[in-house]
């Protein structure tokens, strides 16, 4: 379930990609999948061990273009252990708002990423995220939760504060949110809810089947309940010249 869309975040075969904060990889490997050199970095070595397994498995299936590599690397957001003007492109998604020195993790990105490079950041978006926060202490005090919900206006604000250029943005899983309202009501760790269970299982339906019906109601439910905001950024080519910012977009699946 990818959150950034690729339509709107281009990547040409070649491309040297970071996935900062890939977690389990999704976007990792339709990085690969697209012909980039892709590094998902994470703080977790449990995770990046399963996302190099998987990097194996498209090599042995196929489903990798020529030429295109893959790498885990192990480390911490705030201190990346990559020269300056290093990456065409940065993805980090749902990972700024479990950092407390986001800035800090900004500037990295920013300090790492080639003049002219483009960055995707996805967060969770504000109202459903201050849904949860009210209806779950557990959903946000667990250890590495999140400990911020950002407007997409703060955030923004933030990035272009350290010289990024903002380009266009959208909401995604649409669908999604209600699943996490229920979690939270019913509690985060209670999985053998039916209620729970029975929308997991619709959603799990969705993404296997993708029927017309729910990216209908998926398009529509997007801008208002999208669990994520989707921001793509540039930055500038040279000291003191705008980048040219990403045409600015409307919701959709």
């Amino acid at each position: 379930m990818l959150t950034v869309d690729f339509q709107r975040f281009p990547i040409t075969p070649g491309d040297r990609v970071l996935d900062m904060g890939c977690g389990a990889g999704r976007h990792a490997f339709e990085l690969y999948r697209r012909g980039a050199n892709v590094v998902a970095f994470d703080l977790d070595p449990e995770e990046l061990k399963g996302v190099e397994t998987m990097f194996g498995a498209m090599r042995l299936e196929g489903e990798v273009p020529a030429g295109a590599t893959a790498e885990t690397v192990q480390g911490d957001a705030l201190d990346l252990p990559f020269p300056d003007d290093h990456f065409d492109a940065v993805v980090a998604s749902e990972v700024l708002e479990h950092i407390p020195d986001d800035m800090r993790a900004m500037r990295e990105l920013l300090r790492v990423l080639k003049p002219g490079g483009r960055l995707a950041v996805t967060v969770p978006s504000w109202l459903p995220e201050r849904v949860c926060w009210a209806l779950s202490e557990d959903y946000h005090t667990a250890p590495g939760g999140h400990v911020r919900i950002y407007t997409r206006a703060e955030l923004e604000a933030k990035l272009k504060s350290i010289g990024f250029v903002v380009g266009g943005h959208h909401h995604a899983h649409g669908l999604h949110a209600p699943y996490w309202w229920i979690k939270c009501a019913v509690g985060v760790d209670n999985d053998a809810n039916p209620l729970a269970k029975a929308y997991h299982q619709l959603l799990v339906w969705d993404i296997m089947k993708r029927p017309l019906a729910t990216r209908l109601a998926e398009r529509a439910l997007n801008p208002l309940i999208g669990k994520s905001v989707v921001v793509y950024f540039a930055k500038p080519s040279a000291p003191g010249t705008p980048a040219a910012p990403a045409k600015e977009t409307a919701d959709a699946v």
